[in-house]
């Protein structure tokens, strides 16, 4: 994959990034984490190294909920309109970004589906991917 410049923004438009940098991961996560997070039955998140993540708009609007006992889950939402919105994880020096907050055209394909034996009967499948009890090693 190469460096691309990915735009992005909330649902109500009020706060708008660039991420620079190196798609590693894209991947469905199904663990209940995620699906409160996103509402639905899995969350796509595109994780991205050695990159940036500049703020065009509405930075002042980002508010963010850590689960006090998880060792790295946080939502970083607008708080106008509730939107997902990336954040930098200090721990793995990565980017990570909700894959529907991606504005621009993005090249890359999900690779696989995380927690995969966590998922509820009614979330989607049946795609080629390969599938994952926890994180891929």
């Amino acid at each position: 994959m190469t460096q691309p410049t990915l735009s992005g923004s909330c649902l109500c438009g009020a706060v708008q990034y660039e991420v620079n940098g190196d798609p590693q991961w894209f991947y469905h996560c199904h663990c209940w984490r995620c699906r409160k997070a996103s509402g639905t039955g899995h969350a796509s998140n595109l994780f991205v190294t050695s990159g940036s993540l500049k703020w065009v708009r509405g930075e002042e609007l980002i508010k963010s909920y850590k689960i006090p006992e998880a060792k790295r889950f946080t939502n970083c939402f607008c708080r106008v309109c509730g939107g997902r919105v990336p954040r930098y994880v200090k721990e793995t020096e990565m980017i990570v970004i909700p894959a529907g907050s991606i504005d621009s055209d993005l090249a890359f394909k999900p690779q696989f589906r995380i927690f995969w034996d966590s998922r509820v009967s009614w979330s989607c499948g049946g795609d080629d991917l390969p599938v994952h009890s926890e994180y891929p090693t």
